[in-house]
């Protein structure tokens, strides 16, 4: 809600990360089940976006811990059934924050509603979840990720740690069936996952890889890979456009 009225909202960091990854952007709002596959027949990839709302927990058989944080229950009602069938059909998927959130939901996967109160596990809050902290702050360097040897993401950055921010104050629980870990925190917590038997490219990250992406050598592969996926989609899936007669 932005005042007393209602808005489809995209961070202009999400769309300006998929003209990076060399994407024509297209922000669409929800639907209802049987218009996802008509969705889909104009897209050749999927990003799913942070957000500052948490995927419900009724989705993975919890009650709400905490009646405070904010919830979307509409996005939670169209993207999870998207997420399923986009990776059925093939069609690429970058998720990032809340999506590679979702994504774990809609698999069969739970998450942890406070990371920060699971014994073992460190603060994954931006800033410790001061809200009044600066962006700069927000989002800059928070801890090292390390990579899972054999993935998708090693293939894509190599298999040295890399650095990341940190803005969730949720997390992975019980990863879904068919899913790989990509990365781990330094506390083991899932920063990254791709499903195995999957189609096409697809690879979820806990972290928010579009914050300054042009400026990010890590976020650019990161893009470019994503982009490079939906490029080979388009052309094994459309039919090059005909050349006017001469």
């Amino acid at each position: 809600m932005l005042g007393e009225h209602a808005h489809y909202v995209a961070g202009k960091k999400y769309v300006d990360a998929v003209r990076l990854a060399g994407c024509l952007p297209l922000v669409v709002p929800s639907v209802d089940v049987d218009g996802i596959d008509v969705l889909l027949g104009l897209a050749d990839g999927v990003l799913l976006t942070g957000s500052p709302s948490n995927v419900h927990p009724r989705h993975f058989g919890e009650t709400v811990r905490d009646v405070q944080l904010p919830l979307d229950p509409e996005r939670d009602d169209w993207t999870l059934p998207l997420i399923r069938r986009v990776l059925q059909r093939g069609v690429p998927l970058f998720a990032i924050c809340r999506g590679f959130q979702e994504t774990n939901v809609a698999l069969g996967g739970s998450l942890h509603q406070a990371v920060h109160e699971v014994p073992g596990q460190h603060d994954h809050r931006g800033a410790k979840g001061a809200k009044d902290a600066p962006a700069e702050q927000t989002y800059g360097p928070a801890h090292t990720v390390n990579i899972v040897p054999g993935g998708t993401l090693e293939a894509i950055l190599g298999a040295a740690p890399i650095e990341v921010n940190s803005v969730h104050g949720q997390g992975v629980n019980r990863l879904a069936p068919g899913l790989r870990v990509e990365a781990r925190a330094p506390d083991g917590l899932v920063e990254a996952f791709s499903m195995i038997d999957a189609a096409s490219f697809n690879l979820c990250v806990q972290w928010h890889p579009e914050w300054r992406a042009a400026s990010n050598p890590v976020s650019m592969r990161l893009l470019k890979a994503f982009g490079a996926a939906a490029q080979a989609y388009r052309d094994r899936h459309r039919q090059p456009e005909h050349e006017p007669d001469r």
